[in-house]
C-alpha cells in the first residue's frame, strides 16, 4: 500500500481531512462495485458510470485528490473480495447491516433509502397482506429478502447476485414465474417508469442508511472518507447531487 499526500491547494479550505492516509493503488481510490443498471442510483451510459452513486464518489474522489477506479464484480463475492487486501472499498448499494458490519468498516450514511415491491400491473397484490403464498423473488444475499420476515407466510425465490439480476427478475415477473419483487424502491421505480406492465405495489419505509465499506483496520481512509462526505453535506454539495439524480425523494439530510 501507499500513502497518499493530499493535494488540496485548489479546494474548500473549509475541508479538513487527515494529513495521509493509505490506499492499494497510489492517487486512486479501488472500488468494488458492478455494471448491473441500478438506475438512478447506478448504471453505465457509453462505458461511463453515471448515478447518484458515482456522482458523489467522484465528488469524494476529487477532495481526497484520487481517481476512483471501479471494479466490476460478482455482489455474492463483495466482500470475500475486500478481505483480499487488492481493493479500497465496495461502493455500490450497501445498506449499512451489523452482518456487514463484521466484514467491512462503514462510513457515515451519503444517503437513506426505502424498499418497495413491484407487481405485474394487473396483479391483485396492493398491500403487504396480499402477498399471502405468493411468489416473492429478490437479492440472494441482499437486505431486501431479509424483510420477508415482517410480510405474511410466502414463497422466497432468491436469484444470484450477478450483473442481470433485475433484468432476470423482471423478466421472471413478466413470464409469471414469480408474483412480486422487492428491491430497493429507487430502482423499482424506474423500472416501473420504463415498462407500463409493471406497478409499485407499495413502498417499505425501512429508511435503510447506505455507506461505503472500507477495507478493515484502514482508519485513516475511513477518515478521510467520512471528512469529506460531511464536507459535501455541510458545504450543500451532496443536496445538489442529491436532487439532480433523485429529485422525486425528500432529501435526507
Amino acid at each position: 500500500m501507499n500513502i497518499q499526500g493530499l493535494g488540496l491547494a485548489n479546494q474548500d479550505t473549509s475541508f479538513d481531512p487527515p494529513m495521509s492516509f493509505t490506499t492499494v493503488r497510489p492517487d486512486h481510490l479501488s472500488i468494488i462495485a458492478s455494471d448491473f443498471d441500478a438506475r438512478p442510483m447506478s448504471f453505465l451510459k457509453d462505458g461511463e458510470r453515471m448515478g447518484y452513486e458515482p456522482a458523489v464518489t467522484k465528488a469524494v474522489c476529487e477532495l481526497l485528490g484520487l481517481k476512483p477506479m471501479w471494479f466490476n464484480l460478482p455482489m455474492q463475492d463483495f466482500y470475500t473480495a475486500l478481505s483480499t487486501g487488492q481493493y479500497d472499498v465496495i461502493w455500490f448499494k450497501q445498506a449499512i447491516t451489523q452482518d456487514r458490519r463484521a466484514w467491512a468498516d462503514f462510513t457515515r450514511p451519503y444517503g437513506r433509502f426505502d424498499e418497495a415491491i413491484l407487481v405485474r400491473d394487473e396483479s391483485p397484490i396492493h398491500e403487504p397482506k396480499d402477498l399471502a403464498g405468493k411468489r416473492l423473488g429478490g437479492l440472494d444475499g441482499g437486505t431486501s429478502l431479509d424483510l420477508a420476515q415482517y410480510l405474511p407466510e410466502l414463497e422466497l425465490m432468491p436469484f444470484p447476485g450477478n450483473n442481470r439480476v433485475l433484468p432476470d427478475m423482471l423478466q421472471a415477473l413478466k413470464d409469471k414465474k414469480i408474483d412480486a419483487i422487492i428491491d430497493d424502491a429507487l430502482v423499482l421505480m424506474a423500472a416501473e417508469a420504463n415498462d407500463p406492465t409493471f406497478r409499485v405495489a407499495f413502498p417499505m419505509p425501512t429508511r435503510l442508511p447506505f455507506g461505503v465499506g472500507v477495507l478493515p483496520g484502514n482508519r485513516e481512509l475511513l477518515e478521510a472518507l467520512n471528512r469529506a462526505i460531511t464536507s459535501l453535506i455541510a458545504d450543500g454539495s451532496l443536496n445538489k447531487l442529491w436532487g439532480r439524480w433523485i429529485p422525486y425523494v425528500p432529501y435526507p439530510f
